[in-house]
C-alpha cells in the first residue's frame, strides 16, 4: 500500500501531471470519434428517405475520414504533448505526420465518395432510372486514380521530393515505356473506345461472328473485357481485338423473329389457301405477337414430298426464354389450324408407280 500511495503522489505530482493530459486527451478523441460515429449513422438515417443519390454517397463516404481524422489528431496531440515533455526529438515530425495524414483522409474521402456515387448511379434502389453501368464505372475508375495520383504527388512534395522533375523524367521515360508496352497501350485504348461508343454494355449478351466469342458481359476493364459464356466460363479479351472485328449485340434487339417452313400434303392443296389466312388471322390476334412489325404467311414452293407455306413475324419480347415460349404457342396453334382442315403435316414420303402390262398377263396364263 506505502508503494501505491508513493505511485499515486508521484503521478499527481506536477513533473508527472502531464501522463493525466494524455490520458484526458486520448479519452476525449474516443469518445468524439464514437459520437461523432453515431451522428453520422443519423445523418445516413435521413438521407436514406430523400430521392437524391449524392447526400448518401457523401453521409457514407464522410464516416471513416472524419471518425479517423478526430482520432488521429488526438494521438498526434497527445504525441506532442509527450515529446515536449519528455524532450524527444520526434518533436519535428509530429506537424509532418498531420498534414501527410490531411492528405490521406482528404484522398480516402474523394475515393468513398466516388465509389458509392458510382454504386447509387447504377443502382435502381437508389435512382429510378440508372445510368449506364459501363460508362459509369469507367468514369469512376479515372477519378479515383486520379485522386490517388494527386495524393501521391502532393505527400512528395511534402517530404521535399521535387515533383517537376519526377514529371521530366515520366515525360523521357513515357517515350520509351510506350514503345515497350505498346499492345497494353492499344488495350487501353480499345477500352477507351468501349467507353466512348458503347457497343455493349455490362450485362449485355453479345457475340461475334468473326471470332469465338459470345456471353454476357461482366466487366470492361482498361485492359480486358471479361465475358462469360453460356457454359458458365470466364472469357478475357484484350480491348483491342473489338477494333478489328464484328460485334453482334442482340440484348439491343427491338424483337425476335419467328421463321418457320410447314408443309402439308399434296393431297391438301385445296385447302392450303384456308390454312394460310387462318394462321394470318391467328398471328394478328396473337397478344405476343407484334402486328406492327413485318408479318408474311404464304405457299412457299412444292416440294418433294410436301407443299410449304412459310411464317415470318415478330414476337413483342426479346427474352430468350420467354420467346421460346410463344414460339412453341404459334407453332401448336399452327397445328390446330392444319388438323383442324381436315389436313395433315408432311413428312418425307416416296410412291413408287408400278406400270401394269396386260399381254405379260395373258402370255404368263
Amino acid at each position: 500500500m506505502a508503494d501505491l500511495k508513493d505511485w499515486f503522489i508521484t503521478l499527481t505530482s506536477q513533473d508527472s501531471y502531464w501522463i493525466l493530459e494524455l490520458f484526458v486527451i486520448v479519452l476525449s478523441a474516443l469518445t468524439i470519434g464514437h459520437l461523432l460515429n453515431r451522428l453520422i449513422n443519423r445523418m445516413a438515417v435521413r438521407a436514406a428517405k430523400t430521392k437524391t443519390v449524392w447526400d448518401d454517397a457523401f453521409v457514407e463516404a464522410c464516416r471513416r475520414p472524419a471518425v479517423w481524422f478526430v482520432w488521429i489528431i488526438g494521438i498526434n496531440f497527445a504525441a506532442g504533448v509527450a515529446a515536449q515533455k519528455t524532450g524527444s526529438p520526434l518533436v519535428s515530425i509530429i506537424e509532418p505526420a498531420n498534414r501527410l495524414a490531411v492528405i490521406f483522409l482528404g484522398a480516402l474521402f474523394l475515393n468513398n465518395f466516388i465509389k458509392r456515387s458510382e454504386r447509387n448511379l447504377i443502382n435502381p434502389d437508389f435512382i429510378s432510372d440508372p445510368v449506364d453501368p459501363t460508362t459509369v464505372i469507367a468514369v469512376s475508375k479515372l477519378l479515383r486514380a486520379s485522386v490517388i495520383i494527386t495524393a501521391i504527388l502532393i505527400a512528395m512534395q511534402l517530404f521535399g521530393y521535387s515533383i517537376s522533375g519526377l514529371l521530366a523524367f515520366g515525360g523521357i521515360g513515357g517515350i520509351a515505356v510506350g514503345f515497350a508496352a505498346k499492345d497494353l497501350l492499344a488495350n487501353f485504348f480499345g477500352g477507351l473506345m468501349i467507353y466512348l461508343d458503347r457497343p455493349f454494355s455490362v450485362g449485355d449478351w453479345v457475340r461475334s461472328p468473326d471470332k469465338e466469342i459470345e456471353g454476357t458481359v461482366e466487366d470492361v476493364g482498361w485492359r480486358l473485357t471479361r465475358i462469360r459464356t453460356f457454359d458458365k466460363r470466364p472469357l478475357y479479351i484484350p480491348n483491342a481485338v473489338f477494333a478489328s472485328i464484328s460485334v453482334e449485340n442482340p440484348s439491343r434487339m427491338t424483337n425476335r423473329r419467328i421463321y418457320e417452313t410447314v408443309g402439308i400434303r399434296y393431297s391438301d392443296i385445296n385447302v392450303m389457301r384456308t390454312i394460310v389466312d387462318a394462321v394470318t388471322a391467328m398471328l394478328i390476334a396473337h397478344k405476343d405477337i407484334d402486328s406492327q412489325q413485318t408479318m408474311i404467311v404464304n405457299f412457299n414452293r412444292f416440294s418433294d414430298s410436301s407443299l410449304d407455306f412459310f411464317i415470318y413475324t415478330f414476337t413483342k419480347t426479346t427474352d430468350w426464354i420467354e420467346f421460346h415460349g410463344v414460339k412453341q404457342d404459334v407453332l401448336l396453334k399452327v397445328a390446330e389450324i392444319i388438323d383442324h382442315q381436315g389436313a395433315e403435316i408432311a413428312f418425307p414420303t416416296s410412291t413408287l408407280h408400278i406400270e401394269s402390262n396386260t399381254e405379260l398377263l395373258h402370255q404368263s396364263s
